[in-house]
């Protein structure tokens, strides 16, 4: 792995793990056991290190989703195995990375932003009307309006003011959405096959 690997790889830990705002350069540089002067080589403050992180974590992430639905058979095995990947990574995400980022950093909150309407919300377009066709999700679903109102629950389920930290679990939070989102979208047909998968994936 290269310096500039380690440095994103190591900040990201961090930033996930205790926010944005409270982690510094020299949190980093000691996480990552090396100078701060190191890091400057390759960004000049922190919102740069930022936004160079957040882009490497979504590209990661768009990838990952194209492996998912390369693989898996119909919709709902997507479904099921969108949610075991969201699930490794939101359970580890500290709540006030949202906040943070949208507060402190606007270019990295800019491109998550453009991340979600370009990559996320036609990805679930994408696999609504995949659904429909293979008769697994309702044909009375408006494909649009479902894949926003499901990429912005994501968002909702780390706003702090409505679900206080000390009182909810965050990935509980994002597993009652996904669970709602899946059942709410089905047809009997694609009820029951959700089951089946669902019954496998928790043994």
């Amino acid at each position: 792995m290269s310096q500039l690997e380690r440095i994103l790889q190591g900040s990201l830990e961090l930033f996930l793990r205790a926010g944005i705002k409270s982690i510094t350069m020299d949190d980093i540089a000691k996480h990552l056991g090396m100078s701060k002067k190191t890091i400057y080589q390759f960004f000049k403050d922190k919102n740069e290190l930022v936004t160079a992180t957040l882009e490497k974590r979504l590209k990661e992430d768009e990838e990952q989703m194209a492996d998912i639905i390369g693989q898996s058979e119909n919709v709902i095995e997507e479904m099921i195995n969108m949610m075991k990947c969201s699930e490794e990574v939101l359970s580890k995400i500290n709540p006030t990375v949202i906040h943070d980022m949208q507060k402190y950093h606007p270019e990295a909150w800019a491109g998550f932003q453009k991340f979600k309407a370009e990559v996320l919300i036609s990805t679930m377009e994408d696999l609504l009307t995949k659904g429909i066709m293979q008769g697994y999700i309702r044909t009375d679903i408006d494909v649009k309006i479902m894949a926003r109102m499901r990429v912005n629950q994501v968002e909702l389920g780390f706003n702090t003011e409505i679900f206080p930290v000390g009182e909810f679990n965050t990935w509980k939070i994002q597993m009652q959405f996904i669970e709602h989102f899946n059942y709410g979208i089905c047809t009997l047909k694609g009820y029951k096959l959700l089951n089946q998968y669902k019954n496998i994936h928790e043994e």
